[in-house]
């Protein structure tokens, strides 16, 4: 056979007298690698992980996935979620298994069992998973044909597997199937795996679960069992402690605790902002529309019901129907409109627009109304009713990477300036269900793709996630527990466009079609305060605070002076408020606190003679006493540039 060449990522090759697979490329560079080695990426530098015992083709580009790797968790967790059905048919051999995915933070197996597992159980599973891996078993590939893989799993009475290979077979075609074997037991499964169970360094079994075989009520309810695994033991007690703090941070606990909104079962899932949540919701949008004007956008006012025509032309009503809310008016179909981009394909349309008027930037904060599951809403996250940061672009072709340079740098911007600075990109590629034909997607994905690499920005691209009217790119933040939330978005849109027959006059006087580009930074107002509660655990920066101040008196003789004070941070623009309680002052101090307000103006006598303040920060610090004046000053300079961090010390 000829020589075999794999192309490395120094761009350096190896060579081989056949077909390699990863593990042994890695060998070939050395012995360290080799023992580390839990994969690959192949040709593709955004692709998913393929198994170590991969074959790779001449002229394949390898990247090697080791414990090191981002990449390394999914082989780490998929391979636990085999240890964790081995060790509960160690422990109960009459359960059956079923199947056991890689999720968000973990993984979970559902099981067919006869009893009903117990916490106790659970502590059980886990032992006995450490068990399993200190026997560091070599985990093994195989490949069977059908007939053999059904013969085999129907001699066990694993019939969820059988109706599994079956389906692959029929629906698929497969005629063979990869069974994963580590030590005597064995599972049907696709992989990624690892080398040997030794590489799995730190598990935990978390929670338990009701579900029904493939999500339908109708089919044997299953017991779920969840789970989690790292690559060390020190990230494993992050992510414990990570989850504990969390629970702290619950937005829903926050809003309640702060007063900031409410849900009433009359409206489900349409939330009420108290006066206090209302004072963040606008500042936010007061935030937004400075940066609009810096960044030469325009904001506009559409309506709420549109007749459902609309939505034909624009193609929502046969892609997006189960998420609206329809009504009749005058024997006519209408629906509250769930996004804003077809009323600003009108709003466009009203007037000729040359090629001198674009980009054409317009934002609305115009409410929106989706409908949810009830199962799956969840506070602020997911609600049926909301407001974006929504804005659409129209541009020329020549336009589009400065537009997307633009973004990219308002919303660098914008997340800096809230303390948002680790956040990741991912390109979403066009999904099954969409408008408009390959040529027009492959120009809508290529524009993404030039943009972030003209701009370095690193990217994983997320295959099939798109809208139905283009790709995407999709801004994942990292909050201060490591959580992913994905906020801000941008989409390339060839296609509305060309179903609205929007058109601009060129510099040759010919009608060309717009690129409409669809953004957002914060996403819906609803969703970001949720996200933003638990990454600040509700300490807010004092220009969002619904509490900027609070003026706290020891005794009824400083009323006068308090009243002065009270009256001077309103009149200088300050949220500010004097608890003239005839409470102790520790426990005003303490109310204070869990209120989270920025600032507390401690006056006694001392105090007022002086014409001074002592300073109480919410973290509990105490500052000495300084001159009034200084410190609105000082408050009014921060609340005037938005800063995160308090100057004042």
């Amino acid at each position: 056979m000829a020589s075999i060449q794999i192309v490395l990522p120094d761009n350096s090759i190896k060579e081989f007298d056949h077909e390699p697979t990863v593990l042994e490329v890695a060998q070939s560079i050395g012995p360290r690698l080799a023992k580390d080695t839990l994969g690959g990426i192949v040709n593709d530098q955004h692709s998913e992980v393929v198994d170590l015992r991969t074959q790779l083709k001449d002229g394949d580009h390898l990247k090697i996935v080791t414990l090191k790797d981002e990449e390394s968790l999914e082989v780490i967790r998929h391979s636990a979620a085999h240890v964790m059905a081995q060790a509960v048919q160690e422990l109960w051999p009459e359960v059956k298994v079923t199947i056991g995915p890689v999720i968000e933070n973990g993984f979970y197996y559902d099981f067919d069992s006869p009893r009903a597992f117990t916490p106790e159980d659970l502590q059980q599973i886990e032992k006995k998973m450490e068990e399993i891996l200190r026997r560091n078993e070599v985990v093994e590939r195989e490949v069977w044909p059908v007939d053999q893989a059904v013969a085999t799993f129907e001699k066990m009475g694993e019939r969820f597997k059988v109706e599994i290979i079956k389906d692959l077979a029929r629906e698929e075609g497969v005629k063979e199937v990869s069974v994963y074997r580590q030590g005597q037991w064995f599972d049907l499964c696709r992989g990624p795996h690892v080398q040997s169970l030794g590489q799995i360094k730190a598990v935990k079994v978390m929670s338990l679960a009701g579900s029904y075989w493939r999500g339908d009520e109708k089919n044997p309810q299953l017991q779920r069992v969840y789970a989690t695994a790292f690559n060390d033991k020190k990230d494993l007690a992050e992510h414990l402690h990570n989850l504990e703090e969390a629970k702290k941070r619950d937005h829903r606990k926050l809003g309640k605790d702060l007063n900031l909104f409410t849900f009433h079962p009359l409206s489900p899932g349409g939330p009420f902002f108290t006066p206090k949540g209302t004072v963040i919701y606008n500042e936010l949008q007061n935030f937004l529309r400075e940066k609009y004007g810096k960044y030469g956008y325009q904001e506009v006012i559409t309506p709420q019901l549109f007749d459902v025509d609309l939505y034909h032309q624009s193609g929502h009503y046969e892609n997006y129907r189960e998420n609206m809310y329809f009504s009749q008016i005058d024997e006519r179909d209408f629906s509250f409109k769930p996004m804003n981009c077809p009323g600003h394909c009108l709003l466009y349309s009203a007037d000729k627009k040359s090629y001198r008027d674009l980009p054409w930037r317009i934002a609305d904060f115009g409410r929106l109304h989706r409908h949810e599951r009830s199962g799956v809403m969840h506070g602020l996250n997911r609600v049926r009713t909301f407001c974006q940061d929504d804005a659409h672009i129209f541009c020329r072709v020549d336009q589009l990477q400065g537009e997307i340079e633009s973004f990219m740098s308002m919303l660098r911007e914008i997340y800096k300036q809230l303390n948002m600075q680790d956040y990741r990109v991912y390109l979403s590629t066009r999904p099954e269900k969409r408008m408009g034909s390959d040529q027009i997607w492959d120009q809508a994905e290529g524009a993404l793709k030039m943009a972030l690499e003209a701009l370095k920005i690193p990217y994983q691209v997320n295959k099939g996630d798109g809208a139905f009217y283009g790709p995407k790119l999709d801004i994942m933040f990292v909050d201060v527990l490591k959580r992913p939330w994905q906020l801000g978005t941008l989409q390339c849109d060839f296609n509305m466009p060309e179903a609205f027959e929007l058109a601009y006059v060129s510099e040759d006087n010919q009608e060309e079609r717009p690129v409409m580009l669809h953004r957002a930074i914060l996403g819906s107002f609803e969703r970001f305060i949720g996200v933003y509660l638990e990454h600040t655990a509700g300490h807010l920066p004092t220009w969002l605070s619904p509490v900027q101040v609070r003026v706290l008196n020891l005794t009824d003789r400083q009323n006068d002076y308090c009243a002065q004070l009270l009256q001077q941070l309103q009149e200088a623009g300050l949220r500010a408020e004097w608890d003239d309680r005839r409470e102790k002052l520790g426990f005003k101090i303490r109310q204070a606190q869990m209120e989270k307000v920025p600032y507390m103006l401690v006056v006694g006598d001392r105090e007022m003679e002086e014409k001074k303040v002592t300073i109480r920060l919410r973290s509990g610090q105490s500052l000495e006493a300084r001159d009034f004046g200084v410190f609105l000053q000082a408050v009014r300079q921060e609340v005037l540039l938005r800063q995160f961090n308090s100057e004042i010390t």
